[in-house]
Order: C-alpha cells, then sequence, then structure tokens
C-alpha cells in the first residue's frame, strides 16, 4: 500500500506540474489539476475502484492531450500500462471538435476495460461540474447537448461497471430542462479563451 500511494503522490506532482498554467472553464477559473483529482477521487470513494493503475491514468488523462507531455514520458516514469490507457482516452486535437466527440462515441464501445473506467469518471466529473458551475459562456442548449451527447459515449460502455454507471445516471438526471427556443434567435459567438480547457 506504501508504494501504491508513493506512485499516486508522484503522479499528482506530475500531473499539477503539466497543468500548472491551465483553468477550468467555469467562473472561477479553477485550477487544472482539480479535474483529474475529481476523476480519481470518484473511482476510489464512489465507485470502490482501487486499480492503482486505473487511478494513476485517470490522474494523466488529459496530459497528452492539453499539455506538452509525450507517451514516451508517461511510459519512462510510470510504465506501459498506465501509458497505454490514457492514450486509449486521449482525442486527436488535430480534428475538429465536432469530429473528436463523433469519434468517442464510436471508439467507447471498444475501449479497454480500464480505459472505460477513466472514461466513465470524466462524463461523469464534467457533468457535474456543467450542472453545477457551468462556463459563463455555455447557453442552455449547449448544456444539454454536452449531457446528451456524454450520455451516447457512456451508453457505448453500458456493462463495464454498475456502480459507476449509476453514478453516471444520477449525474444524468441534474440534466437542464429544454425550454423552446426561438426560432430566429442567434447562436451566441464563443471567443477562444487563452489557457483554458473545457470540459469535454
Amino acid at each position: 500500500m506504501r508504494a501504491d500511494t508513493g506512485l499516486i503522490l508522484k503522479v499528482v506532482t506530475f500531473a499539477a506540474e503539466k497543468h500548472r498554467n491551465q483553468r477550468r472553464k467555469d467562473p472561477d477559473a479553477s485550477p487544472y489539476i482539480n479535474h483529474p483529482i475529481a476523476l480519481a477521487n470518484a473511482l476510489l470513494h464512489e465507485g470502490g475502484v482501487t486499480d492503482v493503475v486505473v487511478l494513476c491514468a485517470a490522474l494523466l488523462h488529459d496530459t497528452l492531450e492539453d499539455t506538452q507531455t509525450t507517451p514516451e514520458e508517461l511510459a519512462h516514469h510510470f510504465g506501459a500500462e498506465v501509458q497505454g490507457i490514457v492514450m486509449e482516452v486521449t482525442d486527436n486535437k488535430k480534428l475538429k471538435k465536432r469530429k473528436r466527440k463523433e469519434l468517442q462515441m464510436k471508439h467507447a464501445p471498444m475501449l479497454s476495460t480500464r480505459a472505460k473506467l477513466v472514461k466513465l469518471a470524466d462524463k461523469i466529473c464534467n457533468l457535474r461540474d456543467v450542472a453545477s458551475n457551468p462556463p459563463p459562456r455555455w447557453s442552455l442548449r449547449r448544456r444539454i447537448e454536452y449531457f446528451d451527447w456524454a450520455k451516447t459515449v457512456v451508453d457505448g460502455m453500458r456493462g463495464v461497471h454498475p456502480r459507476l454507471e449509476a453514478l453516471f445516471d444520477a449525474t444524468y438526471a441534474l440534466r437542464p430542462a429544454a425550454r423552446r427556443w426561438k426560432r430566429h434567435s442567434k447562436p451566441a459567438v464563443r471567443k477562444p479563451r487563452g489557457g483554458r480547457r473545457g470540459s469535454q
């Protein structure tokens, strides 16, 4: 157990350093490292997942996608198993966001069991954030669409962990209530914000 604790601390330190200049999109612009820590907490304390490889991958899950971290770094510091899971859940940022979301839905059923656990926790934590503290620029429609897209991704992973899936379903119940949008209303213009990382 001591060895596992030491490894987790090493991973948290590594992830915090990699994400040090990044913030979430919530109104408080909270430190980005809060998000991967929330994933690990959800897996361990709510889902009962004790696999240290999964917990490490959860803490590192955005390092390849959102920082300058390389797969080789992850393998060197944390081993091939952790590296492999992180690579499975990493989107290709060279693709447009719409395409990345399509690929998440398509690839979700094909993920390894461990990667599915990380992906489930990610969707749980992201929905919680969107429900309780949404980005100021996110319209009601965008929040609803994000909830529904996340559910489609999770539905492709059903059967991997009933407890986490129940947590997701309870979180999905927080989906904002839809209202009738004006047919001719103009969509809000979203300007890019430097240094911010989103809930997707």
